[in-house]
């Protein structure tokens, strides 16, 4: 009997609060589960086979539900979070019990109402729990290639490889640190370009577009961001790449190259370490 997965099990004994279940008619009673009466089908008698899902109730119990959870073993989905406590959050899979996040497992604080992307694993004292650290669990055959364009969530970001992305909810991607350029929030959902396909099968993704494209949109970011500035920048191209990224979220490059096009286009003129617009 496997917790967190719906699994076929045979009704050894009949009880006045619901049926045993085991997973063969001869089970003994360290190796039956509870199905309880208010689940059980009229009619059920001992021999009959069933389907149900196994996790723990409320006293830590194995128990058995005929109905489907939202998530189960080896998946990877959206819950909607229930609650907030001291000792972690609890989300809605559609059981009586809720399903426990705990803090450890969360890669952002979550709030009450809002759908948070995780999977199931089962703990230390054998119960099955959610985590938003849901790289192991995601699926590497995606059906894209190179160029082609996804939607996915964030879902955790490192310093040392870039932040990690679920493609479609289910695919593991990641856009790597030296293209993590930009503010990008656990939970965001963004639209991104495959700039690889791995040999394990993950995507290596960016939120560029082709050459030509982002010197374009960069070049129009910076000219917005410079009307923000009531039309005068207080510094040049010349700037630090750490105030560059603060302010607009590019690599000194990408700014520079931005800067070159809207002098070029005379949108813009330098004057005394400063940028104007024209």
């Amino acid at each position: 009997m496997e917790l967190g997965r719906k699994q076929k099990l045979v009704v050894v004994k009949t009880v006045d609060f619901g049926v045993y279940l085991g997973d063969r008619p001869d089970a003994g009673e360290t190796d039956r589960v509870l199905l309880p009466g208010k689940e059980v089908p009229e009619g059920t008698k001992e021999g009959d086979q069933m389907e149900v899902f196994l996790y723990k109730d409320s006293s830590d119990r194995l128990i058995a539900t005929t109905r489907t959870p939202a998530l189960m073993m080896d998946q990877v989905g959206f819950l909607k979070v229930a609650q907030v406590t001291k000792i972690g959050a609890f989300l809605d899979w559609g059981l009586e019990k809720d399903l426990f996040l705990p803090y450890k497992e969360q890669t952002k604080k979550v709030h009450e109402g809002e759908e948070v992307l995780v999977s199931l694993y089962i703990d230390k004292s054998s119960r099955l729990c959610a985590t938003m650290k849901v790289y192991h669990y995601l699926k590497t055959n995606s059906p894209y290639i190179i160029g082609d364009t996804v939607t996915g969530v964030v879902y955790e970001h490192s310093d040392n490889f870039g932040v990690f992305v679920a493609v479609d909810g289910q695919y593991s991607g990641l856009i790597p640190k030296q293209e993590a350029q930009g503010n990008y929030k656990v939970g965001e959902e963004l639209t991104l370009r495959v700039t690889q396909v791995r040999e394990d099968g993950k995507l290596n993704l960016s939120a560029k577009q082709k050459a030509h494209i982002q010197l374009h949109e960069d070049a129009e970011s910076v000219y917005e961001i410079i009307r923000e500035f009531e039309g005068v920048l207080p510094f040049d191209d010349k700037a630090s790449p750490e105030i560059i990224k603060r302010e607009f979220g590019l690599s000194k490059n990408a700014f520079k190259r931005a800067v070159g096009h809207l002098l070029k286009e005379e949108k813009i003129e330098l004057k005394n370490h400063k940028i104007y617009i024209r």
